[in-house]
């Protein structure tokens, strides 16, 4: 009877120090992007790989989503831990406004920004638009319904003292709108999007297309009230038959996640992706555009502990 004591003995020690020495668990999270033929979904898979080969234990995955609105309602709702948004659309759902009205999503944090996505503004030559201004009676989409970019053009053409009333809505997807564009039934849209957008380069080669500016005093004025927007500059030769540089108005694709995650996995996660940015630029162009010092810019939604936390050990300042 004591060897059999000593015996069960032994083997609890014996599970109990392989129990020790066992590799922690994985980390299993969800990383929402957008649809497959986007930038969201590709990058984001770029992203999660970086993480998963990077990070010990980590396992995240690229889902396919609707995007920005859809991705935040997911972490608010615990289905994903991450997502890739527009700042804006970020903007409307953290402090319950616009889309996001009466729905206020509180338990949303920043990692950073990651890429400007452009306003970009395409006309046929025949709809005799080279301004915001010009629209006025025209056939005119403005991206989904309900989409960050519905709410791009809304401000824009406010900002030129238009309202949707003002124009025949259509309500398009990007490749909608260059098709519609193409076969004469559509005068004009909007696209927020990295640069260059597949779809007005398809336009751009095929019907051809005229690029509309937001510029001057007009886009101070945007960027001033809406706080998540800055001026960029698409450069000439960008689409063919559109050669000098134009100036138009960005918001950014930003890297969201939730604040309920720990501290010590967000600063691992943000510190692998920087760390890694020659390797995740190889792996997709728009790694290419990620940098520290740009993805603390354009941020209205608080970072959370642990991106801060890799900012300020780097010297940069989140306040």
């Amino acid at each position: 009877m004591k060897r059999v004591f000593t015996a069960l003995c032994a083997l609890a020690l014996a599970s109990a120090v392989l129990a020790g020495c066992a590799k922690p668990a994985n980390k299993n999270f969800i990383l929402a992007t957008g649809g497959t033929s986007g930038t969201y979904y590709p990058f984001g898979g770029s992203i999660a790989n970086i993480w998963n080969t990077k990070v010990q234990g980590m396992n995240v995955t690229a889902q396919s989503t609707g995007a920005s609105a859809e991705n935040l309602r997911l972490i608010s709702k615990g289905e994903a831990e991450f997502a890739i948004v527009q700042n804006d659309v970020m903007d409307y759902a953290f402090n319950g406004t616009d889309m996001f009205a009466g729905q206020k999503l509180d338990n949303l944090a920043t990692i950073g920004t990651l890429y400007p996505e452009v306003i970009q503004i395409a006309a046929s030559a025949s709809s005799g638009i080279k301004t915001v201004a010009d629209m006025t009676g025209k056939r005119v989409s403005v991206g989904d319904a309900g989409s960050g970019v519905e709410f791009n053009a809304k401000q824009i053409l406010e900002g030129y003292g238009l309202t949707f009333d003002d124009i025949k809505k259509a309500n398009l997807s990007f490749k909608e709108s260059s098709d519609a564009i193409q076969n004469g039934t559509l005068d004009a849209c909007f696209v927020t999007a990295g640069v260059p957008n597949a779809a007005l380069q398809e336009l751009a080669l095929t019907a051809g297309l005229v690029l509309v500016p937001v510029d001057g005093e007009t886009a101070r004025a945007i960027s001033s009230k809406y706080a998540y927007y800055t001026e960029k500059i698409i450069p000439g030769g960008t689409y063919k038959g559109n050669d000098a540089d134009l100036t138009t108005v960005a918001v950014k694709a930003t890297l969201a996640v939730s604040s309920k995650l720990d501290t010590k996995t967000v600063y691992e996660l943000t510190k692998a992706l920087f760390e890694n940015q020659a390797e995740l630029a190889n792996s997709h162009a728009k790694g290419k555009e990620l940098s520290a010092a740009y993805a603390v810019t354009g941020v209205s939604v608080p970072f959370h502990p642990g991106a801060a936390q890799y900012y300020k050990e780097i010297g940069l300042s989140v306040e």
